[in-house]
């Protein structure tokens, strides 16, 4: 008997988690998210499914952020017509932030193909609809932590409590195995918080399995051990020097939870007095839904937390429409906008940097992982200078980081949850995380933890038997969308924008008019000459 998996995202790359499984009884996805980042690897997105939507028969969702949901739309506009299961938690928050990625996409290709017109290009159509997604709700369907339930004949799933953020999973599987004396048994992790996170409980799963599907985000990295106290010192040291600076203190965060959690510590700073009181503008309609649902499930999370009193503090300002936004942009003193996306990548608070990016009175404090090839990522890395927009944008704010807040257990974490999964008897796959974090996980976990001949690392598109003594790669030479350096390597639209901002450094440094005219003329050389 077969039964496979094919890694349809996140090999190599933190987004587009999507797993398909086969067996003889039919055909279920784990996750179907978008793919974000470097255009090469957004354009995946535009692309068709590597499979025939119409012949999944059910998905299991590990939880609500973009990067593990954000193509289900497409899945079910496409032909998918089975149940997608996820907690009550995650299709309470899905409900708001689908809809919300299919306005954005609407908007996002409204301005595309204003420009397209203006260039002579083609118009393009957004990946799926405001409208698609809405439809797309009708699928889901309800499960409750740590119950079986049947997903297809001769499968059966339950959900465990994986600490990452409100409704998220890990998702343990059982296959039933023909002639063999128990089902073959699997963990797909999703995305495992760290110890001591706001709001969430520790993760929980069991152990004993042939199989594992861990993420690896932080795997390469290890973070000093905090406590709530230490991580609300941090932020109030950053928010001190953002407010002697005297401009904005931008924070660009994911919608669900990160906003939340930042909320909940900067509302309760200043009601002790430990950083100055001032204006926290929620800047996105999405976040202002997300902060509602956390308020509904507030009995469900920390219960040291008074996160419904927190969240509903004078402090907070919530702009919900464009024109609020733009509003909060006439502003030149010392506010607080907290909005997304956390990397920068889309949303409102790519207008925020346009205007105070360039100002050395700012702040930008990043609160969250930056994928390769992502704006947050540039700042992150130091950039002197950011395309916004087709708008280059001198650098002068201060750029600032802040782990604490990360959804994500470090490399030392998401060991020791691997290590408390034991015995894996066949394989770990590592996933969801990029080459150097993968490295590190298998490093740290290989030998010690599991033999490092069981530890996988597997490439966009690989499918691998699971039915065999040991998984072994099937269909070596099939059809790959991308290459595997193309999921990996920053793409040629980010080389281009860095080698814009060289050229026009480089113009701008020369030391007169006639230095400028021998740049550009070796520049044309250079264009003129046959490759």
């Amino acid at each position: 008997m077969s039964i496979t998996v094919r890694f349809c995202g996140a090999a190599r790359t933190v987004t587009g988690s999507s797993y398909l499984f086969q067996t003889a009884t039919g055909r279920f996805l784990v996750d179907c998210g978008l793919f974000q980042g470097q255009k090469t690897l957004k354009e995946l997105n535009y692309g068709a499914f590597p499979f025939r939507p119409a012949d999944i028969d059910a998905v299991l969702l590990t939880h609500a952020h973009i990067d593990h949901s954000g193509l289900l739309p497409k899945l079910v506009r496409a032909g998918f017509d089975g149940p997608i299961l996820a907690t009550r938690g995650t299709i309470d928050l899905c409900s708001y932030m689908l809809p919300d990625a299919g306005s954005i996409q609407e908007s996002e290709v409204t301005q595309l193909n204003r420009r397209n017109a203006s260039r002579g290009r083609k118009q393009v159509a957004p990946i799926y609809t405001q409208a698609d997604a809405i439809a797309s709700l009708q699928s889901f369907r309800a499960v409750d932590y740590e119950r079986w339930t049947d997903v297809i004949p001769g499968v059966r799933a339950r959900y465990w409590n994986a600490g990452h953020l409100l409704g998220s999973a890990s998702i343990e599987l059982e296959i039933a195995e023909r002639g063999a004396p128990r089902p073959l048994r699997v963990l797909l992790s999703g995305d495992v918080g760290p110890e001591a996170k706001l709001l969430q409980p520790d993760p929980e799963a069991p152990a004993d399995f042939d199989y594992v599907i861990s993420e690896s985000t932080y795997g390469d990295r290890l973070r000093e051990a905090t406590t709530p106290e230490l991580r609300r010192k941090h932020l109030a040291a950053e928010v001190r020097d953002a407010a002697t600076a005297g401009g904005a203190l931008l924070m660009p965060a994911f919608a669900v939870e990160r906003t939340q959690e930042l909320i909940v510590d900067l509302v309760d700073l200043m009601e002790h007095g430990e950083i100055p009181t001032a204006p926290i503008f929620l800047d996105s309609p999405l976040a202002i839904r997300a902060t509602e649902v956390f308020r509904r499930h507030a009995k469900s999370l920390d219960p040291s937390v008074d996160a419904a009193r927190l969240l509903n503090s004078p402090h907070l300002k919530f702009t919900e429409t464009a024109d609020e936004s733009k509003a909060i942009m006439r502003l030149s003193g010392f506010h607080i906008i907290i909005a997304a996306s956390g990397m920068c990548d889309a949303g409102r608070i790519r207008h925020h940097l346009k205007r105070w990016l360039w100002n050395e009175r700012a702040t930008v404090l990043l609160a969250g992982f930056q994928a390769n090839g992502t704006l947050g990522r540039f700042l992150q890395n130091g950039a002197k200078a950011v395309r916004i927009q087709g708008e280059e944008i001198k650098v002068a704010a201060r750029i600032r980081m802040i782990d604490e807040y990360s959804g994500h257990a470090d490399g030392a974490g998401i060991a020791s949850w691997i290590a408390a999964r034991r015995p894996i008897s066949r394989g770990l796959f590592l996933v969801h995380g990029e080459e150097g974090a993968i490295a590190g996980l298998a490093e740290r976990v290989a030998e010690r933890i599991v033999p490092a001949a069981r530890v996988y690392q597997p490439v966009l598109d690989d499918i691998y038997e699971l039915a065999a003594p040991e998984p072994r790669v099937l269909d070596v030479d099939h059809r790959r969308r991308l290459a595997p350096e193309a999921v990996t390597r920053l793409d040629w639209h980010n080389e281009m924008s860095e080698l814009m901002l060289d050229i026009n450094d480089r113009v701008g440094a020369a030391a007169d008019d006639r230095a400028r005219g021998v740049i550009i003329r070796r520049l044309r050389r250079a264009l003129e000459e046959k490759a």
